[in-house]
């Protein structure tokens, strides 16, 4: 296997670990959306999957109270649980099952097919991370196009104060076209992959008289 094959599968896995630490980041964190209001400028409420955070610039503290129950949330962030959580577990069993299947690691050892065990292992464990980046897409793009709409809704007076995106958007944009990169790398590794998988013919056995 040429060493650029080599590069396409480090680069992919490599790609795809990041993107799940990005993705576990961002259902971590509290700011989903956040909100400040013209009376308290040194006060932002920032609310997240989990928890409510509010911090004060003044005395730069923050403190975040967990939700008492899921009742209380509104849609989009049940949904955007839901999702994340998926994201994080398929994501997690796309890269394990990845890693095995690049050359530097011995995964399919004592198999019959070394080759077919491999790029069948990669190609699944790319096939999940596509997927992983499309769930992971869904909630961030949706939780901000409700918060769009909400912000420039005629009907609420201009004086209310408007929810505005919060820095685990971008992260879960980030995270969403990683994977969606890391599992394209991983695939198209897998069609130079393909040629190992066949079997050689070398040139004393072409030119070997045929026995009669």
């Amino acid at each position: 296997m040429d060493s650029s094959n080599d590069t396409l599968e480090l680069l992919g896995v490599g790609l795809a670990i990041v993107a799940w630490i990005c993705s576990l980041t961002t259902i971590l964190m509290p700011s989903w959306i956040t909100l400040s209001t013209d009376l308290l400028p040194t006060e932002e409420t920032n609310m997240g999957l989990w928890v409510t955070c509010v911090s004060q610039e003044a005395t730069d503290k923050q403190e975040c109270r967990p939700y008492d129950s899921m009742f209380e949330l509104p849609p989009d962030i049940i949904l955007a649980r839901i999702l994340m959580s998926l994201v994080l577990g398929v994501g997690l069993l796309g890269v394990l099952l990845a890693i095995p299947g690049i050359r530097l690691v011995n995964g399919c050892h004592n198999h019959v097919d070394d080759f077919s065990c491999k790029r069948a292992l990669k190609a699944i464990g790319g096939a999940l991370c596509l997927v992983t980046g499309i769930l992971g897409l869904i909630p961030v793009s949706y939780v901000a196009h409700l918060t769009l709409v909400r912000f420039f809704d005629e009907t609420v007076p201009q004086i209310v104060p408007r929810w505005e995106f919060g820095y685990a958007l971008f992260c879960g944009w980030i995270a969403g076209i990683l994977h969606l990169v890391a599992g394209t790398l991983l695939l198209i590794s897998c069609l130079h992959f393909q040629k190992l998988d066949r079997p050689v013919v070398s040139g004393s056995m072409k030119n070997a008289p045929k026995s009669e």
